[in-house]
């Protein structure tokens, strides 16, 4: 093993006593929570509406629409990590991470809205501003997702207390989901009258003067420690860290097929309840289902301390992938499509919710192997960067079938194009998840190893 790069943590014995010792006030922890609803309560929107406000509301083709979301991609590949290293070299008095939140908060709000404005324009300058707009909501949310992650372990020192802030964390976010997925569609209709353009730039409006309130409550009410004296590392060092880190290299991999598989199912319900099942409504109704997620989310902990964390995301994985295939046999009962998206919506709640605390783990290997501690730039690619690429390439994937199998917006589809959408809807995500399931199961000897691995660090 290489000599460690030293860091010195020079931030007070008086800080660290109170901090390992004292309970965080709940408005520290409802601030860290907020950042995640308001994360979620924007990009989700973006993720799970796009393609088909592209298609079916500002009037771009489908191919056009998987063209944009694959562009995209190639800018996800670059932003994540940049941001990983702005991070790194961050040093303000407010910290490293939550300063981000203010700077961003307005900007974050504003792209997100202007993706969904659908000026009057020709068909090629629909797309070029749709490709522009796309991209700077998805770049300046990474400014935004990256730090919740990365500023976890600068919340407090207590193991205990982190545990309860991710908690509150998964939960906050799966509130912000909860809202885009439950009434978006509904607020449209309302707001709109009819006029589906009118109606999602009034709900997307309201969403991003949300978002943007939440993300300065969690600026104002959460504070950081353990950044005044952190050794920064160059953009090399941060890179090195990756070498030899297989557990973090497995992680990313499942983390990116789960948001595959999650992206896939939740772009395509809105088509597969309207033209499969002639029920448009239903898929309101499903995705307030999410809700279920938060089950997951709750019982997780009790999980992880019977059975590794390993085999608990395999069988989040698993429980996922029985869902949706179980969706693909229902024909046109809308009771077992609930059923069986109640059932996926468990096991993605749990699949969702444990990378985010492994990552950590990975961290320390990384540490472990090459001496250096890269936390921001792992916790990008860890997370911000398998966000975009899974939830960006579940967009892409489902639109170039479609395409392919000649779906026409607001029109009667044909027995192609129909088998398509539910091929998109059942068994795409089924497939991400098996994949994803199979993957995690070379992380089994990494995390029996985190015992030894910790005493090494010490």
């Amino acid at each position: 093993m290489e000599a460690k790069v030293t860091e010195n943590f020079d931030y007070g014995t008086k800080e660290v006593n109170v901090e390992k010792n004292s309970r965080l006030p709940f408005k520290r922890v409802l601030a860290y929570a907020s950042t995640d609803t308001a994360g979620n309560l924007l990009y989700c929107t973006l993720t799970s509406f796009i393609m088909y406000f592209y298609t079916d509301v500002f009037g771009i083709s489908v191919a056009s629409a998987g063209f944009i979301l694959l562009i995209a991609r190639f800018v996800d590949a670059l932003d994540a990590p940049i941001w990983g290293f702005i991070i790194d070299h961050t040093k303000t008095k407010w910290g490293k991470n939550r300063p981000y939140w203010l700077w961003l908060s307005v900007p974050f709000g504003l792209t997100v809205f202007l993706a969904f404005l659908a000026p009057d324009l020709s068909s090629g300058a629909k797309v070029t501003y749709a490709l522009i707009t796309y991209i700077l909501a998805g770049v300046v949310y990474t400014g935004i997702g990256t730090p919740i992650t990365a500023i976890l372990p600068n919340l407090t020192n207590n193991s205990t207390e982190r545990v309860r802030l991710n908690s509150w964390r998964s939960n906050g976010g799966m509130i912000g989901y909860l809202i885009t997925a439950s009434f978006t569609l509904p607020l449209v209709a309302f707001f709109g009258n009819g006029n589906d353009i009118a109606g999602f730039r009034v709900t997307v409006g309201i969403y991003a003067v949300a978002a943007i309130a939440l993300l300065l409550f969690a600026f104002s009410g959460t504070k950081e420690i353990n950044t005044r004296s952190i050794k920064s590392l160059s953009i090399k060092q941060s890179v090195k860290a990756v070498k030899g880190n297989w557990p973090w290299i497995t992680l990313v991999l499942a983390f990116i097929f789960f948001w595959l598989g999650q992206t896939t199912r939740t772009s395509t319900v809105i088509y597969y309840s309207e033209y499969n099942l002639h029920n448009k409504s239903l898929a309101s109704i499903l995705n307030g289902l999410i809700v279920f997620q938060m089950v997951a989310i709750t019982v997780l902990p009790f999980l992880v301390k019977r059975i590794l964390k390993t085999h608990t995301q395999i069988i989040g994985f698993a429980v996922a992938a029985i869902g949706q295939i179980l969706i693909a046999f229902a024909g046109n009962s809308a009771a077992i499509v609930i059923a069986g998206w109640i059932i996926a919506s468990l096991g993605t709640g749990i699949a969702v919710t444990l990378p985010f605390a492994m990552l950590s783990d990975t961290v320390d290997y990384g540490e472990y192997k090459t001496g250096i501690r890269a936390s921001g730039f792992l916790t990008a690619i860890g997370s911000s960067f398998c966000i975009k690429i899974g939830s960006g390439l579940g967009g892409f994937i489902p639109s170039m079938i479609m395409g392919k199998a000649g779906y026409v917006a607001n029109a009667t589809q044909s027995a192609t194009s129909l088998a398509a959408i539910k091929f998109c809807f059942t068994w795409l995500p089924a497939i991400f998840f098996i994949i994803g399931a199979v993957i995690m199961l070379n992380y089994i000897k990494y995390e029996k190893n985190e015992e030894n691995v910790r005493k090494q660090l010490v």
